[in-house]
């Protein structure tokens, strides 16, 4: 098989070194990706991979015979739509689908009319109503915006001054912002389920748990994920049952009843309450950096999979896990996830690869045969060892090679495993 790749990120990286290991794989490409990526592919940038027509163009031109979308803008533009009007297999959801991350309100909307646990919630494009009920309901309290903001659209107020300036923030996310959701705040662990599917069948990976604050102990800023461990304990046998009877099966048919056929990957982002999985909010891709320790302890072919998705065959597979443990540590440019410095030489990225660990770029570029800095958060590294201690200590003696300046990583990433028995 040809396969083209969208994307340049950490996730990206990770679908390219799982992909690559694909017998089925012939002629591999990436639009854009990056110098990790380009150890497997040959990374075209002569053409923008929100360029729908380009990319189809690209996609005839090299026989491609399945393009894998990975980031979500992508996605929410309709690309898939593109490359199927073109006869061209994709995996990833279609522009009617991928609204479930696309729009917040939509999300809501769908697990309110076809009864899916979520938060409560209301909706509101005139920020003085908003502000009403944030004072009538309560802190803490969560507020969203309603489109796609890297990640970066959701605050949980602590208090109700926090909470009214978060309505205030909202404006930063341009035309994402325009209208928010209020949300109830629910009390909890979050864990990060990731399931393939082909709008009938749908198969639930490992579930994840991600670290979404910059700092130690949960504390700082909401980023993009700094950092992932696989299994959680969190989500007990039990739990998984129930995330996947409860949502996860019902939400492919809420979309199949609105007549919207969902292929690809979806993400769950779940909060457990007292036993009971709900959902925060579900992504039309994998995650980032979940990818980075899921697909390290999926057995077998992803790229077959992943075309089993795109033809509605998924049933006909069977898919199997490792028993071990996988935990990524994201290194980010200081002052990320604000402003922050750029093109700073990287070091002791081959050293932590001796050392047995996964080095997934994410905000790199080459420069004269050196590898720089060129986003916030820069490089995930990941570790997989039998057992979660094993692999937070192996993981950070990795990262503890690598250096560029300024770099910053939390110290506690997978620390919460602790608190549930193994």
């Amino acid at each position: 098989m040809n396969v083209l790749l969208i994307g340049s990120g950490g996730r990206e990286h990770a679908l390219a070194w799982k992909i690559s290991q694909s017998p089925l794989l012939e002629k591999f490409y990436a639009v854009p990706g990056n110098p990790g990526i380009a150890e497997f592919a040959e990374c075209v940038t002569d053409f923008s991979a929100e360029d729908n027509s380009a990319v189809v163009q690209f996609a005839q031109e090299k026989n491609i015979n399945l393009v894998v979308v990975g980031p979500e803008a992508p996605l929410v533009n309709g690309l898939v739509d593109t490359l199927d009007a073109a006869g061209i297999k994709a995996f990833g959801p279609k522009k009617d689908a991928a609204q479930i991350e696309g729009s917040k309100i939509f999300a809501k909307n769908l697990m309110k009319k076809y009864d899916i646990p979520t938060a409560k919630f209301e909706v509101f494009d005139n920020p003085d109503a908003a502000k009403n009920y944030i004072r009538s309901e309560g802190a803490p309290i969560v507020i969203k915006a309603d489109g796609l903001a890297a990640g970066k659209g959701v605050i949980v107020a602590q208090n109700l001054e926090e909470a009214l300036a978060a309505v205030d923030e909202m404006k930063n996310f341009g035309a994402a912002g325009n209208k928010i959701v209020v949300e109830e705040f629910m009390d909890g662990e979050e864990a990060s389920i990731l399931a393939f599917t082909d709008g009938k069948t749908i198969v639930p990976m490992i579930a994840a748990q991600d670290h979404k604050r910059l700092n130690n102990s949960d504390e700082g800023v909401n980023t993009g994920g700094m950092g992932a461990y696989a299994p959680a304990p969190v989500v007990t046998a039990e739990i998984a049952k129930l995330a996947e009877e409860k949502i996860l099966k019902p939400i492919i048919a809420a979309l199949n009843a609105e007549k919207i056929i969902y292929r690809g990957c979806l993400y769950a982002g779940l909060m457990i309450v007292d036993g009971e999985p709900k959902v925060v909010e579900f992504n039309a891709r994998f995650g980032d950096p979940e990818t980075q320790v899921v697909l390290p302890l999926l057995e077998g072919d992803l790229l077959e999979i992943m075309d089993a998705c795109a033809q509605g065959t998924l049933a006909d597979k069977k898919i199997s896990w490792s028993s071990e443990s996988a935990v990524c540590v994201v290194l980010a440019s200081g002052g990320y996830p604000k402003a922050y410095k750029k093109n700073l030489p990287i070091d002791g990225i081959k050293k932590a690869r001796t050392l047995g660990a996964l080095v997934f770029h994410a905000g790199t570029k080459i420069s004269d045969g050196k590898i720089l800095t060129s986003g916030g958060r820069v490089l995930g590294v990941t570790f997989v060892a039998p057992d979660i201690k094993q692999a937070i200590h192996k993981v950070y003696k990795c990262v503890d090679v690598i250096h560029f300046d300024d770099m910053h990583y939390r110290e506690d990433i997978a620390a919460k495993s602790f608190k549930h028995n193994f």
